[in-house]
C-alpha cells in the first residue's frame, strides 16, 4: 500500500476514534449511538419477511397519505431508488434523458449507476450556483423522460427555488411529457422553508424519494411514492437489484417512530438556522450561504485554511469532547474552506450564540 494512503487510513482511524471519545455535538441530531437507533425501533415492531407485511407495510402506507400519493415502497438507499424510478418513467416513455440539476446526486456520488446500469442519459440543466429555473428549461429542446429537482438544493446550502417558478417547472414537465420527480432526500427540511406540509409540495411531482437517515436521523432506509403502477415497478427493481432483504423492519421501524417527531420539529430547526445566522453576522471570519438560510441547514464559509481548521477541530475534540467537523471542504478560493450545518436535534440542544462563537473560533 503507497504511503500516502497508509497515512490516510491512519487519520481516518484517528478520526473515528476522536469521535467516539466526544460527548457533545451541534452538528444536526448530534452524537448518534448504535443504542439510540436500536432504541428507536421499538420492542413491539413486528417484522416483514422480504418487505412484506409488517412494519414495512404500516411504513409504506404512512408515508403514502403523508405524501398524498396512492402508493409509496420501501427501499435500503437512495441510490437504488432514484435511479430505478427513473429507468421506470423513462421506459414508459420510450425516452433516455433526465434532467437535473449540475449538483444532482446521481451523477455526482453514485458512480455513473444511471448510465452503466439503466442506459439513461443526463442532461444538465441550469447553472451550479444556483437552482433550477424554469427560463433554464425553456433552453432543453429534446423530449426528456424526467426532470429532477432537489428540494433542497443540498450543495447550495439548502437553497429552495420560489414556489411559483417551481409550480412552472414541474408544469414544464408535464407539458413536455416528462414525469416531475422530486428528489426530497430532504424533504422534511422543504417544509419547514416553503411553510407547507409534505403533501402540498409532493401533489406537484409524479414521483417523490424521500431519506430517512438524513434529517429524521432513523437507520438507513427510503421510500419512493407515487403512482401504484410506477410503485409497483420500483417495487419490481428493488427485487432485480437485491434490495428487497430477507428483514427490513429494523430500518423501518426505526423511520416510522422517528419520523413523526423530526417532521414536528422543522420549524423550530428553520427558526434556530436563523438565529445562529443572525449570530454569525458579527462574528469576524465566519458566514453563510445562503444569509439567511432557506431551510434548516446552510453552507457556512470560513476565512481560513484547511490544516488551520482540523487543528482547532482536533482541539475541540480532545480538549472540549465537543464534534465538528475534522476536515473541512475545499472551496477552491484561496484561504476558503467550507462546511455544512444541518440543524438538527443536536443543534437545538446548543444556544445560537454559542453555535456562532465555536464557528468562530474553527475560523481564528
Amino acid at each position: 500500500m503507497p504511503g500516502d494512503m497508509v497515512e490516510t487510513v491512519r487519520m481516518d482511524d484517528e478520526i473515528r476514534a476522536r469521535r467516539a471519545a466526544c460527548t457533545d455535538s451541534f452538528l444536526g441530531n448530534g452524537l448518534i449511538r448504535p443504542a439510540d437507533l436500536l432504541a428507536a425501533i421499538g420492542s413491539d415492531v413486528e417484522p416483514d419477511v422480504y418487505g412484506e407485511g409488517g412494519v414495512v407495510r404500516v411504513l409504506e402506507h404512512h408515508i403514502a397519505d403523508l405524501l398524498g400519493k396512492p402508493a409509496a415502497v420501501f427501499l435500503p438507499s437512495g441510490t437504488m431508488a432514484q435511479a430505478a424510478t427513473l429507468r421506470v418513467h423513462a421506459e414508459q416513455r420510450s425516452r433516455r434523458t433526465v434532467c437535473w440539476h449540475p449538483y444532482c446526486h446521481l451523477p455526482r456520488h453514485e458512480g455513473g449507476g444511471y448510465a452503466r446500469l439503466h442506459g439513461l442519459i443526463g442532461r444538465e440543466v441550469g447553472e451550479p450556483d444556483r437552482v433550477i429555473e424554469s427560463r433554464d428549461l425553456g433552453r432543453v429542446a429534446e423530449p426528456p423522460a424526467a426532470l429532477v429537482l432537489e428540494l433542497p438544493q443540498r450543495d447550495l446550502g439548502g437553497m429552495l427555488p420560489d414556489w411559483d417558478d417551481l409550480v412552472a417547472q414541474t408544469t414544464w414537465a408535464r407539458e413536455n411529457g416528462a414525469a416531475a420527480h422530486l428528489d426530497g432526500a430532504r424533504l422534511w427540511e422543504a417544509t419547514a422553508g416553503y411553510g407547507k406540509p409534505p403533501s402540498v409540495i409532493a401533489e406537484l411531482f409524479d414521483t417523490v424519494y424521500v431519506s430517512f437517515y438524513k434529517g429524521v436521523g432513523a437507520l438507513p432506509g427510503c421510500c419512493v411514492a407515487g403512482t401504484t403502477d410506477v410503485v409497483a415497478q420500483v417495487r419490481e427493481w428493488r427485487s432485480r437489484m437485491g434490495g428487497t432483504l430477507h428483514a427490513m423492519w429494523p430500518a423501518a421501524g426505526s423511520a416510522l417512530t422517528l419520523l413523526p417527531g423530526a417532521l414536528a420539529e422543522m420549524p423550530v430547526r428553520m427558526a434556530h438556522a436563523q438565529a445562529i445566522a443572525a449570530a454569525l453576522a458579527t462574528t469576524p471570519g465566519v458566514r453563510v450561504v445562503p444569509d439567511p438560510p432557506q431551510t434548516p441547514m446552510m453552507n457556512v464559509l470560513f476565512e481560513t485554511t484547511a490544516d488551520r481548521f482540523a487543528a482547532h477541530a482536533e482541539r475541540l475534540a480532545v480538549k472540549d469532547g465537543l464534534w465538528v467537523w475534522p476536515r473541512p471542504v475545499e472551496t477552491g478560493v484561496p484561504g476558503v474552506v467550507r462546511a455544512e450545518l444541518a440543524v438538527g436535534r443536536g443543534t437545538l440542544s446548543h444556544t445560537p450564540d454559542f453555535v456562532a462563537s465555536t464557528l468562530g473560533m474553527l475560523a481564528g
